[in-house]
């Protein structure tokens, strides 16, 4: 099992971003993939949540009407589209995977800055 997060970078306040997540070595279509984050000093959190199967979503609070997850099973692929990005959402950001028989494997995270 492989993931592996990019899109990273800096960005001002109010500025966007696109997170992807390219997954490979499990059945992807039959998985769960999320978002994570992670600011220093802090407890890794929960951002958002994707059922592959089917396409149903769910987001933290923080990010609600922000932040979009989409999935694209042709391509292996997990995204996560940040608007009216934050300084506080400013972190690492992991992408996990929940397969069917209840593993979970994370990638390694790409750095978010959000900063004038």
């Amino acid at each position: 099992v492989q993931l592996v997060e990019s899109g990273g970078g800096l960005v001002q306040p109010g500025g966007s971003l696109r997170l992807s997540c390219a997954a490979s070595g499990f059945a992807f279509s039959w998985s769960i993939m999320s978002w994570y984050r992670q600011a220093p000093g802090k407890e890794r959190e929960w951002v958002a949540a994707i059922v592959n199967i089917d396409g149903t979503t769910n987001y933290a609070a923080s990010v609600k009407g922000r932040f979009t997850i989409s999935r694209d099973n042709a391509k292996n692929t997990v995204n996560l589209q940040m608007n009216n990005l934050k300084p506080e959402d400013t972190a690492v950001y992991f992408c996990k995977a929940l397969l069917k028989r209840g593993d979970e494997y994370w990638g390694q995270g790409t750095q978010v800055t959000v900063s004038s």
